[in-house]
């Protein structure tokens, strides 16, 4: 009885040790994913690219500690771009190559194709969106919760106003909020910034998260996409007057919006380093196309030296600012990497660090695993980049063995200059720049190594001579060819040196023309107007669907209601008669 006794007795200890110190939690081995995709951020919107005007100082940290993605490539448009994200197809394989979705308008990414957050829920993820979806929300079976998010808190549509997260289409009365927490519409964060709301979700989502399974977490940023053309460029008064040094007013109010963007940066590496989950965790940051440096939706954007801007095929539309970080990928030093990197390839390098292998393998223009890439320098997977074929704008871009062939252009080829310009004495001073670097919540928690980051910087750092021969290019006239490794910024047309190569790749533009999807696209639906839905944007086809579904369910009601209350003044003679002969 004794040692039976004295067994209890070390249980129970055991147990109030347990509960005093608190068992460690099971962890999963696979590695925590953090997503963070900016909306219309410039080449040179970041000061990893050697500008100090706009200072992203936790962004460059992560950038110097981490690998930065000089040649990391995107469609130049935001729904192209985020449908080749999610499914690690290129765009004209799916459809959804030609201009970005409406909210009026009723499509979206096909539901045939299987999304990047089904794989990892799959496998066995927590599956987290926060801000922006833009993938067609007509129907409910396309929103993010229904296409393998366990949640999602942002909006739908293409953009909302910073405060109040309303819309406004041109095809529609009425400007209606888009604003959800999962299904529902949340009216409660109305007046509060989108960029805070969207930072401190993410934060909430790591500090709540269980550690048993691991986190894929995707953030996809407002900023700094305009708002309503009413009201098109918003921040905080406060934030503004940070940057007085600034005389562009509208770059100005810019450089307060990636302010934000970059707190958020900061405040996520911060929430992961105190779960301790930073050390098993991917974070990639990145533009999801260039910046609009003027016309439509214009933000004063600087792709600069870039060529072109978003809408166009040139460089400054799809070569976006890009950095991933992570310490399965290397030591804390960083490096930068030239190697062809299309946002394509996220789904297949991200599931390999997974370990999920049942992502499909397509065409040479979609998604590569990359991840051997990013961990050996030495090593190489795409030689090909497919900028866009859009036969409704008549243009081609393609990229193969260094060389670009670009073939028509957009919008009467008003973005096909060199804009965006930033005038040097506008800017912080490099002693400044560096403090800000080294006082910022990344360079603290991963710290830096100043002399090696310089020396990334200057790497990082895009530099075009022009020459005096130096042939222009008028690509509505024919087609233009550009050796990308001597000349990122597209400025001297070498087609005539190399009538061979431009054929070649011309032939393999037709090719992939004639195996190209049917664009998606559809006319705007007036039915969608806020309007008829407590001035909300939402899935109107289904609503409509709802309410003729009611309407008939009623109306056959009343149908039936009348045929048998016509049976009844029918027969009621016949039934008099019955009972007066029982009565007599």
């Amino acid at each position: 009885m004794a040692q039976k006794t004295f067994n209890v007795d070390i249980k129970l200890v055991l147990l109030f040790a347990i509960v005093a110190y608190g068992a460690k939690p099971k962890e999963s081995p696979q590695p925590n994913i953090v997503i963070i995709v900016t909306d219309d951020l410039g080449w040179n919107d970041v000061s990893f690219h050697g500008s100090s005007q706009i200072p992203t100082p936790n962004i460059d940290a992560l950038a110097y500690n981490g690998i930065i993605l000089n040649r990391h490539y995107t469609p130049p448009l935001c729904t192209p771009s985020r449908a080749s994200l999610m499914t690690g197809m290129h765009p004209i394989n799916i459809g959804m190559q030609h201009h970005v979705i409406e909210s009026d308008q009723p499509w979206g990414l096909g539901l045939e194709q299987k999304l990047m957050p089904e794989y990892f829920r799959a496998a066995g993820y927590r599956t987290r969106l926060v801000g922006k979806w833009h993938l067609g929300f007509f129907r409910k079976a396309y929103t993010p919760t229904m296409r393998g998010f366990d949640s999602h808190f942002g909006y739908i549509g293409p953009y909302i106003d910073y405060w109040d997260h309303s819309l406004q289409m041109s095809n529609t009365s009425t400007r209606g909020l888009d604003m959800r927490r999962d299904l529902e519409v949340d009216f409660s964060v109305n007046g509060s910034y989108a960029t805070d709301l969207f930072n401190n979700e993410a934060v909430r989502i790591i500090r709540e998260h269980d550690r048993s399974s691991p986190l894929f977490l995707v953030l996809t940023h407002l900023a700094p996409h305009t708002a309503n053309e009413d009201d098109p460029m918003q921040a905080h008064k406060e934030d503004v007057e940070r940057f007085a040094y600034i005389k562009d007013e509208k770059r100005r109010v810019l450089a307060a919006m990636i302010s934000k963007v970059d707190d958020g940066v900061g405040d996520i590496v911060q929430a992961l380093k105190q779960r301790n989950m930073l050390d098993n965790t991917i974070i990639l940051f990145y533009s999801d196309n260039g910046a609009p440096s003027v016309g439509v939706h214009s933000n004063s954007g600087s792709n600069y030296p870039l060529r072109g801007q978003k809408y166009s095929p040139w460089e400054g539309a799809v070569r976006t600012a890009a950095t991933i970080w992570s310490p399965l990928l290397l030591g804390r030093e960083g490096r930068v990497s030239n190697q062809w990197i299309h946002v394509s390839d996220w789904l297949p390098t991200l599931a390999r660090a997974a370990g999920i292998e049942d992502v499909p393998v397509g065409s040479p223009i979609d998604g590569h695993d990359q991840w051997d890439v990013l961990r050996n320098p030495n090593l190489t997977s795409r030689n090909a980049v497919m900028n866009n074929i859009d036969r409704i704008y008549h243009y081609s871009s393609y990229i193969k063995n260094g060389w670009k062939y670009v073939n028509g252009t957009t919008w009467s080829g008003k973005y096909d200059h060199w804009l965006g310009l930033i005038d040097n004495h506008n800017e912080l001073s490099e002693a400044k720049y560096w403090e800000n670097l080294s006082s910022s919540m990344v360079g603290k928690i991963l710290s830096l190594n100043v002399e090696h980051a310089k020396q990334l910087r200057r790497d990082a750092t895009v530099v075009c001579q022009t020459h005096p021969n130096d042939t222009i290019c008028e690509p509505r006239k024919s087609p233009c060819l550009f050796n990308l490794t001597e000349d990122p910024c597209e400025r001297n047309n070498v087609a005539s040196n190399y009538p061979d190569i431009v054929l070649e790749l011309n032939q393999e533009v037709q090719r992939y023309m004639k195996t190209a999807a049917e664009p998606r696209n559809k006319p705007a639906d007036p039915r969608s107007d806020p309007l008829h839905y407590n001035i909300t944007w939402t899935w109107w086809q289904d609503e409509i669907d709802r309410t003729t579904d009611v309407t008939f369910f009623v109306a056959v009601s009343v149908i039936a209601i009348a045929v048998v209350g016509l049976v009844l003044v029918l027969a009621r003679p016949r039934w008099c008669t019955v009972s007066e002969k029982t009565r007599f």
